[in-house]
Order: C-alpha cells, then sequence, then structure tokens
C-alpha cells in the first residue's frame, strides 16, 4: 500500500520535472514549479481525481496566500485521508514553507498513491470544471487555459521556423568547415612549434644546471683543500679564502686579496748603518775557487815535509830506481 512507501522506495527517486509534468496533465495546470503546490490545493483536487466526490471543492482555495489560508487546505486534506482511512502524516508546517524538498517528497508520494489506485489515470474526469465551484479555481482555470492556447500556436509555427533555421543552420555549417580546417591547422603548427621551444628551453636548463654542478663542486674542492692544517698559516690560503667567502661580487675583495700576497713576498727593509757593517756576499763561483786554493796549498806543503824527512835520514836525494825499496827502508821504522 502506498501509505506504508519507505524512503528508499522508486516512489521517491521520481524527478521533479515528471512530477510537474504529471500534475500538468492530470489537472490541466500549468505549473512550472514543485514550490506551487505547498498551498494544498493541488493536493485536495489529486483526491478527488481517485476519489470522485470524497472532496468538497467548495472548501479548498486556489488562491491561498497566506498561511492561515494554506493550512485550512491542509484540514480538508486531512479530513479525507481520514474517511478514508489513509495512516498519513501530512507536515503542514514544512509544506506551507514552499521549500522544494518537502513539496517534491509530498507530491511524489501523491504520485505512488494515485497510481496504486487507478494508475493515474483519469477517465471522464475535467479537472478545470471542478476547479468552478472552488474559492480561486476562475482565475486558476484562465492562467492554465492561456499558456495552453500560446503553446498551440507556437507548436504550429514551430515546423516553419524549424525548417528555416535548420537550412541556415545546413549552410553556416557548409561556409564555415573549410575556416575550421584551416584554423584546426593553424593551431596544430603553433602547437607543434611551441613545444619544440618549450623541448629547446628544458635542455638548454639541463646544460646550465650541469654546468653550475661542476662549478660548485670544484669550488666545494679547492675549500676542502684550503682547510688542511699544513698550509692553513700560507698567506695564499687567507687571500684565495678571502675571494671565496665574500658576499657578493665586489671588485675590491680581489684587490685586497692581491694586496695580501704582495705584502707578504716583499723584504724588510734594511737600515743604513746594518748595510755598512754587514759583509759583502762573495759568489758562488769565487767561494769555490778560493777554498780549492787553500787545498792545493795544504798538499803542497805535506810533499815538502815528506821531502825533507826523506834527506834526514839518507843524506842525499833518493834515486828513482831505489824508491820501490823505501816500504823496505829500516829508515821508516826509526
Amino acid at each position: 500500500m502506498a501509505t506504508t512507501i519507505g524512503m528508499m522506495d522508486s516512489a521517491y527517486f521520481v524527478g521533479r520535472n515528471e512530477i510537474i509534468a504529471w500534475i500538468n496533465s492530470t489537472l490541466q495546470l500549468s505549473i512550472s514549479k514543485v514550490e506551487e503546490t505547498a498551498p494544498g490545493a493541488v493536493a485536495c483536487q489529486l483526491m478527488d481525481v481517485v476519489h470522485p466526490g470524497m472532496v468538497p471543492m467548495h472548501k479548498v482555495n486556489f488562491d491561498a496566500k497566506n498561511e492561515y489560508e494554506m493550512i485550512q487546505n491542509y484540514k480538508v486534506l486531512q479530513d479525507v485521508f481520514n474517511k478514508l482511512k489513509i495512516n498519513k502524516h501530512v507536515e503542514v508546517n514544512k509544506l506551507t514553507k514552499g521549500r522544494p524538498l518537502d513539496n517534491l517528497e509530498f507530491m511524489q508520494w501523491m504520485k505512488r498513491y494515485c497510481d496504486s489506485i487507478n494508475r493515474g489515470a483519469a477517465s471522464n474526469y475535467n479537472a478545470m470544471e471542478r476547479r468552478e465551484s472552488s474559492r480561486g479555481g476562475k482565475e486558476t482555470n484562465k492562467k492554465a487555459s492561456a499558456p495552453s492556447q500560446a503553446n498551440s500556436k507556437a507548436s504550429g509555427a514551430a515546423p516553419k521556423a524549424h525548417a528555416s533555421h535548420n537550412t541556415r543552420r545546413s549552410d553556416a555549417h557548409s561556409t564555415s568547415a573549410p575556416q575550421k580546417n584551416v584554423k584546426s591547422s593553424s593551431n596544430s603548427g603553433a602547437q607543434a612549434r611551441d613545444e619544440q621551444q618549450i623541448t629547446e628551453l628544458k635542455v638548454f636548463i639541463d646544460s646550465l644546471e650541469k654546468e653550475r654542478d661542476f662549478y660548485f663542486s670544484k669550488l666545494r674542492d679547492i675549500e676542502i683543500l684550503l682547510q688542511t692544517p699544513e698550509i692553513d698559516h700560507l698567506p695564499i690560503v687567507g687571500a684565495i679564502q678571502k675571494i671565496l667567502y665574500a658576499n657578493d661580487a665586489d671588485p675590491s675583495v680581489a684587490a685586497e686579496a692581491q694586496a695580501m700576497v704582495t705584502q707578504q713576498n716583499q723584504p724588510l727593509a734594511q737600515t743604513p748603518t746594518e748595510e755598512i757593517n754587514q759583509p759583502l756576499a762573495l759568489s758562488p763561483i769565487e767561494e769555490l775557487s778560493e777554498e780549492r786554493s787553500i787545498n792545493l796549498e795544504t798538499q803542497k806543503r805535506k810533499s815538502i815535509d815528506c821531502l825533507e824527512a826523506f834527506d834526514i835520514g839518507s843524506g842525499s836525494r833518493p834515486r828513482l830506481s831505489d824508491i820501490s825499496d823505501v816500504q823496505q827502508s829500516p829508515l821508516i821504522n826509526y
């Protein structure tokens, strides 16, 4: 039974457009929003469709705008439910607010109930005639009939307009086809050029990054070498470190480093007195020749002493033939 359907029933998955179309076709209305059913008059007449004669249509107000007028319509509906023993709680406070979701759910239930009674068929039911006795029913019928006449006129003119529109559309399509092809080809060519430029830029960036990493590694190696304790005290090391650790590219930093190296290599200035008292340094060649002369003189003196010793022992200079016997002479023992 429709009065016991749950929230997950297929009835609550019917779209609002379908609900609006069903209401308009059943009651011969022209509503465009589901919120227009908030006054309750539509629900009363839907019950009059499936249960003819059960709804006092003269008590229904189709022109209800205030809340108390809407509540009166829902009282009529609730009385019908009670007579038919339909166990359905109508949330009047929510429906009269005109919120789309609340009114959509209630109309979904109404459609499900009407379909369960006579499958929504409204045979031999004149909706406009039944509204004539209701308050505001005549005005509602006039509003409903005006759009129907306009729709009939529009439906007659629609085929001609549609045919002419299709003709213009085909002509425009035929003339714009070459232009689209030209635009597409130009766009593809521009896209290819852009992709080529992007590829070249990527290659250039990669080469720059490799060069940067190469020189950075070199500077890092130099920095590690300068931190060696054996050469840390050298002035050239301090000059290089000054250049390496400079915060900006200031040319004065390089000049200061050059000055540090130059100042360290200059000898200390001597006073005039020290220059006079300091002996003249001989060249290496002169010192070597003097040393050789001293050695030669010493060897000559040793030779003379030996000859004198021979003269004293023998009384005469020995002969060359007897030189071989010198080692056996008894004078040597003497």
